[in-house]
């Protein structure tokens, strides 16, 4: 089935983070994947999840920082950075903060992120 999406569901979080779903189980009703929009300010940052799906993560503008069981890994413009389910990551942006799309597949949802409290 063909679809055209024409916006964007804002999905609010702290922080001062903008999501900008397009795809997904909020704004598209998609439980397969998951395809949003992020804009963070510098500073910004979450705590460590386990996701219980895949993460594709294209980097705009700015820089993302992604703490991980190999290290830290910065992220900038153009570049991508991918992690499997149940590895364990905690993201935050640069001094310039970033804007970035996550892909998520299975879609993203709170209770399959298993944050850290």
């Amino acid at each position: 089935m063909v679809r055209k999406i024409d916006s964007a569901t804002r999905i609010p979080v702290p922080g001062g983070k903008t999501i900008d779903e397009y795809v997904g189980r909020v704004n598209s009703g998609d439980d397969r994947i998951s395809i949003a929009r992020m804009t963070a300010p510098a500073g910004w940052e979450e705590p460590a999840q386990t996701p219980e799906f895949a993460e594709y993560t294209l980097v705009l503008k700015g820089t993302v920082i992604v703490e991980h069981d190999g290290g830290v890994t910065e992220v900038g413009a153009g570049q991508v950075f991918t992690c499997e389910p149940g590895e364990r990551i905690r993201y935050r942006s640069g001094p310039d903060g970033a804007e970035y799309v996550a892909v998520c597949l299975p879609a993203f949802s709170p209770e399959t992120a298993n944050r850290d409290d």
